[in-house]
């Protein structure tokens, strides 16, 4: 199998040329240009030769090259059409790579696993075009697709967002999600110039171990996720006020009132000022409030 032969400026610019690519704003691309970036990557994703990888994508295979040296199977899924003759190229050296020619919102992933990966978790690798950043890692955490880590290359103000706890600004629903699934450990920060073309923001590379149980009990996890949104919705209100006027609660405003008396705090706490802990007893309580409410009804 061949060495990497992409990752500096030159050879890249030279794919480029060579098939007359020009890049598609609404794909938000922007190619990895930096060896020791690409390198770093592949350390932080633990990747061996057992592994099966999946990698969203893959632009013109730059980091594909590497995860191809570094692990058993690589399935690389590209959304733009205008790539696929380019990675038909540019790995054709690599007999355990396979390329996709799809929206990885669109893809059958846990089917994937079960065909390549006979079910079990696999690894996911990704520089990810930052406007689908959120909407690509929570449906592989939604779907319960089997992931043993998924490593990314992010906006930098999304990671950190990913990391943080209660009581910054940066703290949300992406943050307990997150943590809800997974263990989050920023890699590296990624500086402008190891792209092309430069993105006007930092990046920086993520690591989300998951967690093979959730490490909060909650008896209705789509409640909690409902709860929380609705939290944050209006973050300049008040917990109570985010809840009541939330059409996804159906709780009457005594209903959620008590319930955050309930959890031990007083009216005017806010959402971010919960952790993850809080939101899955407030959930519990507002599950068994609804059934009461429910129950008094029928």
């Amino acid at each position: 199998m061949n060495q990497p032969t992409l990752g500096n400026p030159q050879n890249t610019i030279a794919v480029l040329q060579k098939y007359n690519f020009s890049f598609q704003k609404k794909f938000g691309q922007n190619f990895l240009i930096d060896t020791h970036v690409l390198d770093k990557i592949i350390r932080s994703a633990e990747i061996t030769k057992d592994d099966f990888v999946l990698e969203i994508g893959p632009g013109i295979g730059t980091m594909t090259q590497y995860l191809a040296c570094a692990a058993r199977e690589v399935v690389a899924v590209e959304i733009d059409k205008a790539l696929i003759p380019i990675l038909e190229d540019t790995l054709s050296s690599y007999d355990n790579v396979t390329v996709i020619n799809e929206d990885v919102l669109k893809l059958d992933i846990v089917k994937l696993a079960q065909e390549r990966n006979g079910g079990k978790p696999i690894k996911v690798v990704a520089n990810l075009p930052y406007y689908i950043t959120t909407p690509i890692i929570m449906g592989l955490f939604e779907s319960h697709v089997p992931v043993q880590s998924i490593t990314v290359m992010v906006q930098k103000e999304v990671a950190d967002r990913m990391q943080v706890g209660p009581g910054t600004k940066d703290y949300g629903a992406l943050s307990l999600a997150v943590q809800y699934y997974a263990k989050p450990y920023i890699a590296a920060n990624v500086p402008p110039n190891c792209f092309m073309p430069r993105p006007k923001v930092g990046s920086a590379v993520i690591r989300l171990e998951c967690h093979e149980e959730p490490p909060v009990q909650v008896k209705d996890e789509k409640l909690m996720f409902r709860i929380i949104r609705a939290s944050f919705n209006q973050r300049r209100k008040t917990l109570a006020n985010g809840l009541k006027n939330s059409p996804e609660i159906s709780l009457s405003r005594e209903g959620i009132e008590q319930a955050i008396a309930e959890l031990g705090k007083g009216t005017s706490v806010r959402g971010e000022a919960l952790n993850l802990e809080e939101f899955a007893i407030l959930s519990n309580i507002v599950g068994r409030l609804q059934q009461e409410e429910n129950g008094t009804k029928a």
